[in-house]
């Protein structure tokens, strides 16, 4: 449920959105079937459609900040006031497994960082190929994409100086400074991902780009220079990566 203001919220989820008024309403259901206290934050990048009031009658405060998903997460945990932090991403879903481990993580008030297992909702084989790529690097790397969420506790967050404001890998570079501070614990349960994505580049396409995006960032490439090369070819195209129109943040970072 989402916390009425007389119960101090366990949990603050801070979600990046951009033209998202389709894909947050079954994700306002899932924050809704929550049995905790909520804190629900949307952080807006100046959406053309109705995100915003979608949002709010879902129980979200809603927060407009720059458009870049770096930027809007980091606007979120400012305005956030619980003691356990969400991220997510507007097109996902979150399981009953997900809602219950959630649950659990707000209560018990560890100082740690988590993410999801990554579920592709579709059918195709190379959506497992797919998921198994995803969930073995977040094992042995501990390098998961920001569409698997990432839940961590205020104390953490701070300690690692939280989201950056770059026009790339934002989920990367905080996954990274968790990594030297303990890394990041992955989840038994998954998150369900919208295969918009895959369904609009191609998985095979995507899966390569996205690799050497990844490469190029973990061999000192600097973020505004990745975000330059990459832009000309997808966001000309798209006007934002993951769909101006049908989607999410402008924050091309490599999500599988």
């Amino acid at each position: 449920m989402v916390c009425p203001s007389v119960t101090a919220p366990r949990l603050s989820i801070v979600i990046p959105a951009l033209n998202e008024q389709r894909s947050l309403v079954p994700l306002l259901d899932d924050i809704a079937a929550l049995r905790t206290a909520v804190e629900l934050i949307v952080v807006d990048g100046g959406s053309t459609d109705d995100t915003c009031d979608v949002a709010r009658r879902g129980g979200a405060r809603v927060v407009g900040a720059e458009r870049g998903r770096g930027i809007q997460l980091r606007t979120g945990a400012l305005h956030a006031t619980a003691p356990m932090l969400c991220f997510l991403h507007a097109d996902v879903r979150i399981s009953q497994p997900a809602r219950r481990t959630l649950e659990t993580i707000a209560h018990a008030g560890e100082h740690g960082a988590w993410a999801f297992r990554l579920r592709i909702d579709g059918a195709r084989r190379a959506y497992r190929a797919i998921e198994w790529s995803a969930n073995t690097r977040s094992s042995l790397l501990g390098l998961p994409y920001g569409d698997q969420g990432l839940v961590i506790s205020r104390s953490r967050y701070d300690a690692v100086g939280g989201y950056s404001d770059v026009p790339i890998m934002e989920d990367v570079a905080i996954a990274r400074a968790l990594r030297r501070t303990g890394g990041i614990t992955l989840l038994p349960a998954s998150l369900l991902v919208s295969p918009r994505r895959w369904e609009r580049d191609g998985a095979l396409r995507r899966s390569i780009r996205n690799a050497w995006l990844l490469t190029r960032y973990l061999t000192g490439s600097a973020p505004s220079v990745l975000s330059r090369r990459y832009q000309p070819h997808a966001l000309a195209r798209d006007g934002v990566d993951r769909g101006e129109s049908r989607g999410a943040a402008r924050g091309v970072g490599p999500e599988h």
